[in-house]
């Protein structure tokens, strides 16, 4: 058993890029839950946003541009969420689950009709894509970076030559926190997904700080979306979020609704994902041959395994998921 290969640094490399749409999901779906609405529509709006990102980058050539469609794509669909959950009070749940039928319908149908390229945008490339940054002093070439010291590979590989999203992703994770627990807005935040009807005595407007979460988490989602369309990947394909938006819900669960540990669940799935490409690593940690296919499954045996209640036991919000009536 061969114990340092758990540390691979392609492995890690590939755990950061697999979790940078993990973890903004995971965000998205946490202001979301905080404020009491429940959001499994995560999907369906990574989706929207992937579509939207691609045709516009590729329509403009501009990266920057595609992300601003696909955050707008996103945020349209929380607000449809918002309008069906806050609003007329509808079930929080079917409401995800129609925007996710909605968002993995729509966009193949659309990319068949504006391309024709069976349900997908063209490549995208040049300024089309976010492309990586390399750090000052990171090596580039492979031949170098192998026979550097480890402190300069671990510069060069994990911290430098990444997109400008991922570090986006990351700080967004500090910002979280601030938000959540060093401001009057997320104070309240957190309280109307605890008590609403204590804040709506307060002279505060449940509707409002609810119709706020789901707005930045429709933006949150936006930024992922695009990010797999712009930036992991060069295009949208169908279904090409693979069911990040449930392992996103997954984390959140087993983050227990906090941003820190949002961070450490969402690197541990990329992880898993990164690994699943690599089974010459788990041969040496495992010292046995191990297929390919069951190492895909790993991370959707995990979210079954979290969401079971298997690995520990998480509390919700109290309001969550429960409708707001006023007087009552």
């Amino acid at each position: 058993m061969d114990i340092t290969a758990l540390f691979d640094l392609a492995v890690l490399d590939g755990a950061i890029r697999f979790a940078v749409p993990l973890l903004l999901a995971c965000l998205a779906g946490l202001f979301s839950e905080r404020a009491g609405v429940v959001d499994i529509g995560l999907e369906g709006k990574m989706l929207m946003a992937a579509f939207m990102s691609a045709s516009a980058a590729y329509v403009t050539g501009n990266a920057w541009v595609g992300m601003l469609a696909g955050v707008a794509g996103a945020v349209a669909l929380s607000l449809l969420h918002g309008l069906a959950s806050i609003t007329f009070r509808g079930n929080q749940l079917i409401s995800g689950v129609a925007i996710n039928f909605f968002g993995a319908g729509v966009t193949v149908v659309a990319a068949q009709s504006w391309f024709a390229q069976g349900g997908r945008t063209p490549q995208l490339s040049g300024a089309a894509r976010f492309e990586t940054l390399n750090w000052p002093g990171a090596l580039t070439k492979i031949r170098e970076i192998n026979d550097a010291p480890l402190v300069m590979r671990i510069y060069s590989e994990l911290i430098s030559g990444h997109s400008i999203i991922t570090y986006l992703a990351v700080l967004t994770v500090p910002a979280t926190w601030w938000i959540m627990y060093r401001t009057r807005f997320g104070l309240r935040l957190r309280a109307v997904g605890e008590n609403p009807a204590a804040v709506d005595t307060a002279g505060i407007s449940v509707v409002r700080l609810r119709y706020s979460a789901v707005i930045i988490c429709g933006i949150l989602c936006g930024v992922a979306g695009a990010y797999l369309a712009t930036s992991l990947q060069a295009g949208f394909t169908r279904d090409m979020t693979a069911g990040r938006g449930y392992i996103a819900l997954a984390a959140l669960i087993f983050a227990k609704w906090r941003p820190w540990h949002a961070l450490g669940a969402t690197v541990l799935f990329g992880y898993l994902q990164a690994l699943s490409l690599r089974p010459d690593v788990v041969e040496r940690i495992a010292t046995i041959r191990v297929q390919g296919q069951l190492l895909d499954v790993l991370p959707y045996l995990l979210t079954i395994l979290i969401l079971a209640g298997l690995i520990g036991r998480a509390i919700p919000p109290r309001a969550a998921g429960e409708p707001y009536v006023k007087g009552q």
